[in-house]
């Protein structure tokens, strides 16, 4: 049995994911058999002499049981749950190929989504360690040299310039301890992200940035709307989708909400009435989908609306983007020019009573 530490190295990306639904699909529709089409992927992974052998666990239950659902559940270390109770509704209802087919598309939508995701972080995270870099190069190397150079200069310790180099060279410290604060608790945040603390990290953080939870609802809106299409157009009738959807969420708000839905529609209330009082998409979007549930598009609204705050989440963390570079960046002019002020300004007086 693997170790927690095991497991969660063994999980797949979204990527993978996204290209082993593709091909299980693609395998299904060409005729060929689930055991062959895993064990083509088996060989295939042998060759790459990779650590970790997912289709080779798959393959040894499949050739047992026919189940791609069974070897999954074997090897559930591997597998997202949400993944794992679609493929076994598709072995259920005998549309495996579809549910895999809405399976790639979902996993390739949460691909591009962390990627957005990992772009908006890693950038200004980068921009940080680069001012704590320049400036403690500027306070620990820079500033002694120019204070001894004042110093051969018969600048005296208590006068007005060594005055101004100090208040220069604690402004720096001080924004220093300050930006790599700043720095230490992202790492520490993006560290508990990848544990089993991560709802209450995005919960606190919610809290802590409004814009940040405008961007974190707008996901979740994103991801419950995907769920909920995918299942829809798979087949599922709206009361089991809304059973399943909180496996695939990490947002405690976006299940909570989701729990709210299924309240209303307990009390006899139709979907549409139900999503209006959880407040999970907008009025707007209710509307779309009330529209959707009349005409018998349900499933295809559903995944215009998940398209729709998918594309809001990427634009509204590129925005982000701009805001925080720029202030990075003036920032970091700042405070090197005050610094600088800090010694060229008793330097220039000297030189000038000479």
């Amino acid at each position: 049995m693997a170790t927690d530490t095991e497991k969660k190295k063994l999980v797949m990306s979204s990527e993978e994911l996204s290209s082993f639904c593709d091909q299980v699909a693609l395998m299904l529709n060409s005729g060929m058999t689930l055991r062959d089409g895993i064990e083509m992927l088996a060989e295939d992974e042998a060759k790459e002499q990779v650590k970790n052998h997912p289709y080779t666990d798959l393959l040894d239950v499949v050739e047992e049981t026919g189940s791609l659902y069974e070897a999954m559940k074997a090897n559930e270390e591997n597998w997202p749950q949400y993944m794992m109770e679609m493929v076994g509704i598709g072995e259920e209802t005998g549309r495996l190929e579809d549910i895999m087919v809405n399976l790639s598309n979902y996993y390739q939508r949460e691909g591009r989504i962390r990627s957005a995701a990992m772009s908006a972080v890693t950038y200004p995270l980068v921009l940080g360690v680069m001012l704590v870099i320049i400036i403690g190069i500027l306070l620990w190397r820079v500033l002694p040299v120019f204070r001894r150079v004042l110093e051969s200069l018969g600048v005296d310790s208590s006068g007005s310039g060594s005055v101004l180099m100090r208040v220069g060279t604690v402004a720096g410290w001080v924004v220093l301890a300050l930006i790599g604060l700043v720095v230490l608790c992202a790492v520490v945040i993006m560290i508990l992200m990848k544990t089993k603390q991560k709802g209450k990290v995005i919960s606190f953080l919610k809290r802590l940035f409004p814009p940040l939870r405008r961007v974190m609802d707008k996901l979740s809106s994103a991801r419950v709307a995907g769920i909920l299409g995918l299942m829809l157009s798979s087949g599922f009738p709206m009361e089991g989708a809304l059973e399943m959807a909180p496996a695939a969420l990490t947002d405690e708000d976006a299940i909570a909400k989701v729990n709210i839905v299924k309240e209303h529609m307990a009390q006899d209330e139709t979907f549409s009435e139900a999503l209006s009082k959880s407040g999970l998409f907008a009025d707007f979007h209710n509307r779309m989908l009330k529209v959707g549930a009349v005409s018998g598009h349900e499933p295809q609204v559903m995944a215009k609306i998940a398209s729709i705050y998918e594309e809001q989440v990427e634009d509204d963390l590129g925005r982000l983007i701009s805001i925080i570079e720029p202030t990075l960046v003036a920032l970091l002019c700042v405070v090197i020019g005050a610094i600088l002020l800090s010694v060229m300004l008793p330097m220039a007086g000297v030189l000038s009573a000479m």
